[in-house]
């Protein structure tokens, strides 16, 4: 998938102008692939030992190697994808483009941050560095404030 595809391409309306950026942090990437594997080697190792499988250890290599390739496999893209906040809108990858005023709920999980519209529709906003900041900063823009 193109970078261009990760980032908005949503034209501005008129009087429209972005706000701020949000972008992937690598470090928190990084950090959460790594605690998906810590868990994929637990559960694969519990599985075998469950199972009775005297090479309970084959499970942890499972687990971390499962999750290694698909964080490398990912990586890029993951980390091209950048939402913009407009004064009007939260603009997303794939022409996703979220009226301000549509926004019912931000739910923080973990560093995603979890978009829901009044319509039921949900849109993450993944690898935030500070999730809080982020929740922040979209509020501020619905109440017409500075970011």
């Amino acid at each position: 998938m193109s970078e261009h595809r990760m980032t908005p391409n949503s034209p501005l309306a008129d009087g429209e102008e972005v706000l701020t950026s949000f972008r992937a942090d690598r470090a928190t990437y990084t950090r959460t692939n790594t605690w998906m594997a810590v868990l994929a080697m637990a559960i694969g190792m519990a599985v075998l030992w469950f199972m009775g499988n005297p090479h309970v250890w084959t499970g942890a290599i499972g687990g971390l190697l499962a999750v290694a390739i698909r964080a490398f496999y990912l990586m890029s893209e993951e980390l091209s994808v950048r939402w913009d906040l407009t004064n009007m809108r939260l603009l997303g990858p794939m022409d996703r483009a979220i009226r301000l005023g549509e926004i019912k709920e931000l739910n923080k999980l973990g560093s995603v941050v979890q978009v829901v519209t009044s319509a039921g529709n949900k849109y993450l906003v993944k690898y935030q560095g500070d999730p809080n900041e982020t929740i922040r900063k979209i509020n501020a823009a619905k109440l017409g404030g500075a970011v």
